[in-house]
């Protein structure tokens, strides 16, 4: 009976730090120096505007720090930074976005995305919280996503959504 325990730990040892070298091997594979565009919502109703992006991503076994800028309307700039931390099955960080008040993230990952429940540092779009995606797309695209519930609606609305690729 003993050597069946046995191996069956050593099994399920295996199986975790397959698991973890997983996660190392996804989170690399975000690092580098990312551009491309997309669009943002002023508000949920409000005007969609074209933003040109570069992100620069550093990347650790369990962790990544992400810091970027999105230019609109051809002279508004503005700058956001997420850092996210994988524990065990969860990861869990923060965003920063234009009004420099950091946000909390906790999700986990689906494949090749980042999936968080975001709680804003302030009300946005009528409540604190929001959905926010960090998909890796193929070898060397990279996308950012915010969906927001219209509090009007209760329907979700995509109020970012930024396709980048690897430079």
């Amino acid at each position: 009976m003993r050597p069946l325990f046995f191996a069956t730990m050593l099994t399920l040892t295996g199986l975790a730090a397959g698991a973890n070298a997983s996660e190392a091997d996804f989170l690399n594979s975000l690092e580098g120096d990312w551009s491309g565009s997309g669009m943002v919502l002023t508000r949920i109703g409000g005007a969609k505007v074209n933003v040109s992006c570069n992100l620069k991503s550093d990347a650790g076994a369990s962790t990544v720090a992400m810091n970027g800028s999105c230019r609109g309307l051809a002279v508004i700039t503005r700058s956001f930074s997420a850092n996210v931390k994988a524990a065990g099955q969860r990861y869990i960080g923060n965003y920063t976005g234009p009004s420099g008040q950091p946000s909390k993230l906790v999700g986990s990952r689906k494949g090749d995305a980042l999936t968080f429940n975001v709680t804003w540092a302030r009300v946005t779009n009528g409540d604190r919280s929001a959905n926010m995606m960090i998909e890796k797309v193929g070898q060397n695209g990279l996308r950012l996503q915010t969906v927001d519930r219209d509090p009007a609606s209760g329907r979700s609305v995509v109020t970012s959504r930024i396709d980048l690729q690897r430079q």
